[in-house]
C-alpha cells in the first residue's frame, strides 16, 4: 500500500521494520524455513530434555489423530545430501525405494550396505498440547504438531494395547480419559533416546469449554498426505542422481543397477492404509524424530 509524503515523514527514523527484515536476510536457511506449527523438544548440552506433553484427539474433519510420513535422509558419495519425503507416503513408486530393492536383491554385500544407508524413515506426526515445557515456558498451554519415531509410538501402542491382564487399555489421545506424556530424553552412546519416557494416569485434560478450545486449535494432518505437497517421481530420482554421482549418471557398484529398471511390485503394505509398492525385503530404519532434522540442516548447507 502506499505512502503519502506526511506519513513518510512521522515514521522517519524507524527502524524496527527494516531491522527485522534484515534479520530474515541473516538467517540460516533452515531456521527461514521453519515450521512454527511444530513444537520440538530442547536438549542441553548433555542431550537430556524433559516436558510434559498430551496427544490430541483427531482435528476435525478427520478421523485419525496421526499420520505416518516416510522419508529419506542420506549422504551421497557426491558429498550432496538426499533428504526428501518418500511417494510410498501415499502409495507410488519412489526411485529410492526402486533403488534399494535392485541393490538388495543382488545378493551383494557391498550393495546391501548402500541400501541399509539409504534406508526409508518413518516419522509420526500428530497435534500435541503443551503442558510444561521448562527449557520454553511461553509454549504451555499452546497446540502444535509433533513429530516423532517409531518407539515413542510403541509406548503409544503400549498404553491401548497392554500385555498383561492388569492393565487397562487406555486411549492418550482422548480428552477425558486420556493420560499425559512425560518426554524424557537424554543421550546413549551419541544417540538420542526415549526410553525413559513414560505416560502419567488416566485424567481429563481439562474443563470442557477450555478442551473445546483445544481441539478447535487443532492444525489439519491430512495435508501431509496430500498428494501435491509430494515432489513428483522425476524431481526425486533428478535429485537422486544429482546426488549419487556428479555427472547425473547413476553407478553405484559392480552390480550396475541402473535406475531405469522397474522392480516387482508386491500389492499390499500397510502405510496408511493404502496400496504401495515395496522392497523384497524390509531394509525400513526405526528411527527417532531427531535424526531427520539434523540431516536438513546438513542439506541446506549444499
Amino acid at each position: 500500500m502506499a505512502i503519502d509524503f506526511s506519513s513518510l515523514k512521522k515514521g522517519r527514523g524507524s527502524l524496527d521494520s527494516i531491522l527485522k527484515e534484515v534479520e530474515k536476510i541473516a538467517q540460516p536457511a533452515a531456521e527461514s524455513q521453519k515450521d512454527d506449527r511444530f513444537w520440538s523438544l530442547e536438549v542441553d548440552k548433555a542431550g537430556n530434555g524433559y516436558a510434559v506433553i498430551r496427544f490430541l484427539p483427531p482435528p476435525k474433519g478427520e478421523d485419525v489423530p496421526w499420520v505416518r510420513v516416510w522419508n529419506h535422509g542420506f549422504q551421497g558419495p557426491t558429498g550432496k545430501w538426499y533428504i526428501e519425503n518418500s511417494l510410498t507416503t501415499i502409495g507410488k513408486a519412489d526411485p529410492v525405494s526402486e533403488l534399494n530393492t535392485q541393490l538388495w536383491n543382488t545378493g551383494n554385500e557391498a550393495d546391501k550396505e548402500v541400501a541399509r544407508k539409504q534406508k526409508r524413515r518413518l516419522t509420526y506426526i500428530s497435534n500435541i498440547y503443551v503442558i510444561k515445557d521448562p527449557a520454553h515456558p511461553e509454549n504451555e498451554g499452546k497446540v502444535f504438531l509433533f513429530k516423532f519415531g517409531k518407539k515413542i509410538f510403541d509406548k503409544i501402542k503400549d498404553l491401548m494395547q497392554p500385555q498383561f491382564e492388569d492393565e487397562t487399555p487406555v486411549n492418550p489421545f482422548d480428552f477425558w480419559a486420556g493420560a499425559n506424556f512425560k518426554l524424557k530424553a537424554r543421550n546413549v552412546e551419541g544417540y538420542r533416546n526415549y526410553d525413559k519416557s513414560e505416560f502419567e494416569t488416566s485424567s481429563a485434560l481439562a474443563e470442557d469449554s477450555k478442551m473445546e478450545s483445544i481441539w478447535n486449535n487443532e492444525h489439519s494432518l491430512s495435508e501431509f498426505l496430500d498428494p501435491k505437497n509430494f515432489k513428483s517421481y522425476d524431481e526425486l530420482k533428478k535429485k537422486l542422481e544429482q546426488v549419487l554421482v556428479a555427472t547425473g549418471q547413476v553407478n553405484h557398484s559392480a552390480a550396475e543397477v541402473s535406475l531405469n529398471d522397474k522392480t516387482d511390485e508386491i500389492p499390499f503394505d500397510k502405510v496408511n492404509n493404502i496400496k504401495v509398492s515395496k522392497p523384497k525385503v524390509d531394509i525400513d530404519l526405526d528411527d527417532d524424530d531427531s535424526s531427520l532434522s539434523y540431516f536438513a540442516k546438513l542439506a541446506n548447507d549444499d
